[in-house]
């Protein structure tokens, strides 16, 4: 299933760069907490947006991010975006995707959440995000708040 998601998600991305405004990548870090408990986190993204007017915006994202603990592995996701430009340098966007289990015994999930995104100069970029993650199967649903540095292009 997941490799199916990265298929279509990567066949989108290079299928249409007429279309876009600007491809990105990214290093992220932050925290990933639920009830009880709380870990860092840290991985990488890459994702590409499309203008949609002077002032609005959707994207697509692939991502593998990992929780900074023993006995856990790669999260895969893929994720769309979409939002408002704030002026020149800056998106205020709202996000959603799926993530393969970041554990042996975890579960897949979905994701919504919300984010923005600054441009410093002219290829550079720093943002922050929130994330709830929607488990299920009786698992409790995890939050995750991070921030990111990266170059767009």
């Amino acid at each position: 299933m997941r490799l199916v998601l990265f298929a279509l998600a990567a066949a989108t991305l290079a299928a249409t760069p007429a279309m876009a405004n600007e491809g990105r990548i990214e290093a992220r870090g932050g925290v990933i907490w639920n009830g009880s408990d709380s870990e860092a986190i840290a991985g990488v993204a890459a994702g590409y947006d499309f203008d949609m007017g002077d002032k609005s915006f959707v994207g697509l994202e692939v991502s593998g991010d990992k929780i900074l603990e023993d006995n856990t592995r790669v999260s895969f996701g893929a994720s769309a975006r979409a939002g408002v430009k704030t002026g020149a340098s800056g998106k205020l966007y709202a996000v959603g995707g799926y993530a393969t289990k970041p554990c042996k015994f975890c579960e897949d999930s979905v994701n919504l959440g919300a984010g923005y995104q600054h441009n410093f100069g002219q290829n550079f970029y720093g943002k922050v995000e929130y994330r709830h993650n929607f488990v299920g199967n009786g698992v409790t649903d995890t939050d995750v708040a991070g921030v990111g540095l990266g170059m767009r292009f």
